[in-house]
């Protein structure tokens, strides 16, 4: 009896998972794009990678990469688009596996999407790359390639880890069906982005936008939104070589932006990879990971200055 029960019990709870797995889903509905411009669609190894457009297209061409996170988009640069699109060609593509690109269930590494920057960026002549934290590391190792120019770096607290070492059974149990989704829901819950926003995001939480922080927890419940993320939570989209090494190597012009308050990747790294690979380093204070978004205007005059 006390087996049946037990059964039981974990058939019900299984039921239950499925259920709140299904609501969320539905509960979260289609997604638009983050950012204001054209919509276009970039053909990549069987997927649809999104991106937005702005700007005239004779200007100077800037892509904006931005960084991996649960909840990862392109929409990470939306307060600073429209005053870019003024000077420059910009493209600000969602990586694969984000946003509004398809989100296959594939085994996500950080050899992938240093091929799909890589390819990304090799249609376009010299463009100039802002990017984001671990997706720099990318851009570096894409820069490498014979097909592609890059006229110049603009890197928002580069570092080439964003996770532990590989441990494979953390990727395996959250990309399990129902219990790996329950799982990335958590992580994915209002509570949980609200949390890591204030935890290492925004040294000003209330920057974050509850509008923001809604579009943030939509992303993450779309179908296949836990895939990527599975890789990057457990040390899968860590680049496997030294930034400083790398970076020094290639005769791009770089700039580091850097928050004095950014514990994840401390300011000391940002000393140090400015030194080690000769980059201009700029640093926002009261700003963490993103001084992109809480300070926009001043953030905005840096890229000026870098790309001049």
């Amino acid at each position: 009896m006390n087996f049946r029960r037990a059964i039981s019990a974990a058939t019900a709870g299984i039921g239950l998972t499925i259920a709140a797995n299904a609501a969320l889903s539905k509960r979260a509905g289609p997604l638009d794009p983050p950012l204001s411009g054209s919509v276009g669609t970039f053909r990549w190894r069987g997927m649809d990678v999104a991106y937005v457009e702005a700007g005239d297209e004779t200007d100077p061409t800037l892509v904006l990469l931005h960084g991996i996170n649960a909840a990862g988009s392109s929409g990470e640069f939306r307060a600073v688009f429209d005053d870019l699109a003024e000077d420059y060609h910009v493209i600000a593509p969602d990586l694969p596996g984000f946003g509004l690109t398809d989100r296959p269930a594939l085994y996500y590494s950080a050899v992938l999407y240093q091929e799909f920057v890589g390819d990304f960026l090799s249609q376009y002549d010299e463009p100039a790359v802002l990017a984001s934290s671990l997706t720099s590391s990318y851009a570096v190792a894409a820069a490498e390639r014979d097909d592609v120019s890059v006229s110049k770096f603009v890197f928002v607290c580069p570092t080439a880890r964003g996770g532990p070492d590989p441990t494979e059974w953390l990727r395996e149990l959250i990309r399990a069906p129902v219990v790996g989704e329950a799982v990335f829901n958590v992580i994915a819950s209002h509570p949980s982005i609200r949390y890591f926003n204030a935890d290492h995001g925004y040294y000003d939480p209330s920057k974050a936008g509850d509008e923001w922080q809604e579009y943030e927890w939509l992303t993450a419940h779309q179908p296949g939104a836990r895939f990527a993320p599975a890789s990057f939570v457990s040390g899968y989209l860590n680049a496997d070589f030294d930034l400083g090494e790398k970076l020094s190597a290639l005769d791009v012009p770089t700039t580091l932006i850097w928050g004095r308050e950014s514990d994840i990747t401390p300011l000391a790294d940002g000393r140090d990879l400015a030194e080690r690979a000769d980059c201009t380093l700029v640093v926002f204070d009261d700003a963490m990971l993103l001084p992109h978004v809480e300070f926009p205007a001043a953030f905005v005059e840096t890229v000026r200055d870098a790309l001049q």
